[in-house]
């Protein structure tokens, strides 16, 4: 496995590949991300991740200083995985100059759920795949589902900037007893990691309810917080959203329900996709 450090390298060592395929990563990295590994490498004739951990995308109480950097054990998955590259930059190599110009998302899609929560987020998201785009110049690139509202985001911007990218999306991958899994999953305590399960069960709970025919989405809703609620979680939100763009389904609509709430100190997030349509 090649690994650059710097963008000239990188650029050089691609110079002669018709068509990378892309995986940019934050590091620490678990099972998921070499799913997204393993699903990239027949998509093109180089395989690449990217580790950086992006500060822009932290906001100021959020853990950017103590996010867990795993360099020596993140190269060995990468290699067993067989990627070919990887693109692992400094902060001083991606962001020379303060980064005033930024991808400001579509408001409509960018500033609910995880945006409304962690206002500026998906600016961080956008400006660091951007320029990690620009980088690398793939014509795959694969992201996880489980960041449901990130993978909307990035295909709205490669559509609305016309790169010549395909965004491929990966299925969640699970732990055995249904947790998605995360990087910040290490934060769990032995407790905090069997409880946290219940996320997903909450979820499933939800598309079961739609799924036997009720048609009160509100109901549904309000019913998951609460049971999270009273189980210690402090949920941010439990909601149905149509796929398309994550906004108020109507009739007929396909759904996928999203989630994030805090465990003790540790804020989790999935979603589901749902076989069913809004009633």
């Amino acid at each position: 496995m090649y690994i650059a450090h710097t963008i000239a390298e990188l650029r050089e060592h691609l110079s002669t590949f018709k068509r990378p395929a892309f995986v940019p990563t934050m590091g620490n990295l678990h099972d998921g991300h070499i799913a997204l590994i393993a699903q990239a490498k027949p998509l093109g004739d180089v395989t690449v991740a990217s580790i950086f951990v992006n500060r822009l995308q932290f906001l100021p109480h959020e853990d950017f200083d103590t996010y867990p950097r795993t360099w020596e054990s993140d190269c060995a998955r990468l290699r067993d995985a067989g990627c070919d590259v990887l693109f692992a930059p400094n902060e001083k190599e991606l962001y020379p100059e303060p980064q005033t110009c930024k991808v400001h998302p579509d408001p409509a899609l960018a500033d609910i759920l995880e945006g409304h929560f962690r206002p500026g987020f998906f600016i961080g998201v956008c400006t660091v795949v951007m320029k990690l785009f620009t980088c690398v110049q793939p014509r795959v690139a694969v992201f996880g589902k489980k960041d449901y509202q990130q993978l909307m985001m990035i295909r709205h911007m490669v559509r609305q900037f016309a790169l010549p990218i395909e965004i491929v999306g990966s299925e969640t991958f699970r732990a055995d007893d249904g947790l998605a899994l995360s990087s910040r999953n290490g934060y769990l305590s032995e407790t905090e990691r069997a409880e946290a399960v219940q996320l997903s069960k909450a979820l499933k709970a939800m598309a079961a309810a739609v799924q036997s025919g009720e048609r009160d989405l509100a109901a549904i809703e309000a019913r998951a917080m609460q049971t999270l609620t009273e189980r210690g979680w402090q949920p941010d939100y439990l909601v149905l959203r149509r796929r398309a763009d994550l906004q108020a389904p109507s009739a007929g609509e396909p759904l996928v329900a999203l989630a994030a709430a805090r465990l003790g100190n540790t804020r989790l997030i999935d979603n589901l996709e749902i076989d069913a349509t809004a009633p």
